[in-house]
């Protein structure tokens, strides 16, 4: 059985208090779009869950978006397709209906991950493709530093890698997504050589890990980033990224075919 906040969010976050903004800090990044694109073939019929505002959905194939939050089903632009308001784990489709689904940031606030797989593979008679994160890799990232508590709530919410293959069967493979140093959805890595921007509060709540911490965490982090920036002790330790030109952090693109 769902359950769900007053906004309709169906994870353990609650979009309707941090998502309103989302659309204006997640901004689809194109470089990551054509990653996923690929990786749904020639498929003409697409399902998107935990659609949200539209990020990474394709306009050049039929896509039936699934987003349970209301105020995320509000920022999808008018060129997408409205979203039905429903969850992963209760798919309103017949066996096969699509050639292709796909979710990106999303298998994280499943509240039941294993039937939201079975549900994506149940309805998809092609590829199913999931953009996450690698919880292996999370607390590698140079937020740990500062915010242990933001990268070690991250590591624990998302499925692992081997959870997630076991849940979708088939022929399962996951490659690591090298993410642009002037990506423009802004997740925490996408920051990782412009980290004067996780001083925004926006950029932050658009990040749901950070509505799991405390102020105190989120004030320690700020003051402590802000000093290093100034005194250049940031630069001296993570100066390097400011100019590479892709990192490899967490992100990975899992790709199952039956």
């Amino acid at each position: 059985m769902d359950t769900r906040t007053p906004d309709g969010s169906a994870g353990d976050a609650d979009y309707g208090s941090i998502g309103s903004e989302y659309a204006q800090y997640r901004r689809p990044d194109p470089r990551l779009f054509e990653v996923i694109a690929e990786a749904l073939g020639d498929a003409r019929t697409v399902l998107n869950i935990g659609a949200g505002a539209g990020s990474y959905e394709p306009t050049d194939r039929e896509v039936t978006a699934v987003e349970p939050s209301e105020s995320m089903r509000a920022q999808r632009p008018a060129h997408l397709s409205p979203a039905l308001d429903g969850t992963a784990q209760n798919l309103p489709f017949e066996d096969d209906r699509f050639d292709a689904a796909m979710t990106t940031f999303s298998v994280h606030q499943w509240q039941d991950t294993a039937a939201g797989l079975r549900e994506m593979r149940r309805v998809t008679r092609g590829p199913v493709v999931i953009l996450t994160c690698d919880p292996q890799r999370v607390e590698d990232f140079w937020l740990t530093e500062y915010a242990p508590e933001v990268t070690g709530t991250e590591s624990r919410r998302y499925p692992g890698l081997d959870e997630l293959e076991t849940g979708l069967g088939g022929r399962t493979r996951s490659a690591l997504v090298p993410i642009p140093v002037d990506c423009t959805d802004g997740f925490n890595e996408a920051y990782y050589g412009r980290p004067e921007a996780l001083l925004d509060p926006g950029a932050r709540l658009s990040c749901s890990a950070w509505s799991f911490v405390g102020d105190d965490a989120t004030e320690r982090f700020v003051q402590e980033l802000g000093r290093d920036l100034d005194s250049g002790a940031w630069d001296a330790r993570h100066g390097a990224l400011r100019t590479l030109p892709e990192y490899e952090g967490s992100l990975v693109l899992v790709i199952s075919v039956p």
